[in-house]
């Protein structure tokens, strides 16, 4: 397994980060390659993934540890992927958000091709830091939206999923 930890800080409170990871129909706003997201079960989740032009249903288990703090993830097929995100406070108005992505570089290459080695690597950070750069987009308009009455709040529509190439 190949390991990736990546960091970011966002300027919201922890909790609406916590909340934002946990709305797992709009993880195709902010992760790359989600085309679909439905939550099912308590703690189960089904993706409707495209990569490099290879479609596939990935069904993953999420769970939360670290009181409110730490949600761990894993897929439960054939695309062999888990980690976890930890929200560290920073302050009041601001949180670090970490994640760390455990994947099988053969098993990626074979559900989805594209290149091995360290081009693979290369790609898999670069989504990653794409994706936390998206999240932290989304998770800020809404809690800054909010807290100016403005119709990007959290009760508003949710916008159309990123398109992807």
């Amino acid at each position: 397994m190949s390991t990736l930890e990546e960091q970011i800080d966002i300027a919201v409170p922890v909790l609406a980060a916590w909340e934002q990871l946990h709305r797992v129909h709009e993880y195709p706003q902010f992760v790359d390659g989600v085309r679909s997201a439905h939550p099912h079960g308590r703690n189960l989740a089904h993706l409707g993934v495209r990569i490099g032009g290879a479609e596939r249903s990935v069904d993953t288990e999420i769970t939360d540890r670290g009181r409110g703090r730490v949600m761990a993830w894993r897929t439960l097929d054939s695309v062999r992927l888990r980690g976890a995100f930890a929200l560290l406070p920073l302050d009041a108005g601001h949180t670090r958000v970490q994640i760390r992505v455990e994947y099988d570089p053969d098993s990626m290459h074979r559900e989805f091709g594209g290149p091995r080695g360290f081009a693979q690597a290369g790609a898999v950070e670069r989504a990653v830091r794409e994706d936390l750069d998206h999240f932290r987009e989304l998770v800020e308009t809404r809690v800054n939206g909010a807290a100016d009455g403005r119709p990007d709040s959290p009760d508003a529509a949710p916008p159309a999923p990123r398109e992807q190439p």
